[in-house]
């Protein structure tokens, strides 16, 4: 591909918290990029959950710990390190000693900034990975910690997980909440069904969440019926699935921004390449 080789192409990009860096590397190679964050990330309103789970762990009250994203486990830092700072030695101390599962590589990332690694990666890293790669193991009176991906329960994990016989014990140390206004986004929809964008890129699934809550399913549905639909990794297609929209485009094994760049700048340049 040439240094230009989205030039003439339109990206939408629902990213928030690193949009800029999405949008650099896809306007260095010569895309109009349309920045419209549907979502922000925000910590939990109540810091005394996350503070309470932590000095469970770092008290050793948990045997595994199972790492559903990696801006979880910055978030329970961040929280540790805001409100009770003393606390963070011996919550990393007692992190190392755990067997720790992850769900994909961004939560893997997070361990390795802290000079660790998982000892159970999920294949695929979806919940139903995480089930799976579990299931070999005895978790009878296993105590767990889980960190969910936002607010959302999990309840196919967190059921799993009792059925086991393991006693679990969940956080959610950070939330979602709407980003762009109500009127942007409905721009943007306006402008997907006139087909004034080339590609629309999610990177969560909240981001889809938002889209459909605002347009409809039907409405999200028409509006990117003629436009290249990427996700990041296989969880945000599973949710694009179950609202009736097709991911025709993923990385096939890093799920970061860099490989769906690529991808993008792949699938665009085949396709004009076809139209030549």
């Amino acid at each position: 591909m040439s240094a230009l080789s989205l030039a003439g192409r339109t990206i939408a990009l629902p990213e928030s918290r690193e949009i800029e860096v999405f949008a650099a590397l896809l306007e260095r190679r010569g895309a109009r990029v349309i920045r419209c964050p549907l979502i922000s990330i925000r910590d939990a309103p109540d810091p005394t959950a996350v503070l309470a789970w932590s000095r469970r762990l770092a008290a050793g009250d948990f045997d595994d710990l199972i790492l559903l994203t990696g801006e979880g486990l910055r978030r329970v830092l961040s929280c540790i390190e805001r409100h009770e700072p003393a606390l963070k030695p011996r919550f990393i101390d007692a992190l190392a000693g755990l067997r720790k599962m992850t769900r994909g590589p961004k939560p893997a990332k997070a361990l390795r900034e802290l000079g660790m690694r998982p000892d159970i990666a999920a294949a695929p890293p979806t919940t139903a990975g995480v089930i799976a790669g579990l299931r070999s193991f005895d978790l009878r009176k296993r105590r767990v910690g889980v960190q969910l991906y936002g607010t959302e329960p999990n309840r196919p994990l967190i059921d799993f997980l009792q059925s086991a016989g393991a006693k679990v014990s969940a956080v959610a140390p950070y939330v979602y909440a709407d980003a762009a206004d109500e009127q942007a986004v409905l721009s943007l929809v306006d402008r997907l069904r006139g087909g004034g964008v080339d590609a629309i890129a999610f990177t969560s699934s909240a981001q889809v969440e938002r889209l459909i809550s605002l347009a409809s399913e039907d409405g999200a549905r028409s509006a990117l019926a003629n436009t290249l639909v990427a996700a990041v990794g296989p969880v945000v297609a599973d949710t694009l699935r179950r609202h009736g929209i097709d991911a025709r485009l993923m990385p096939e094994e890093s799920f970061f921004l860099k490989p769906l760049t690529s991808a993008l700048e792949a699938a665009l340049g085949q396709s004009r390449a076809a139209a030549m």
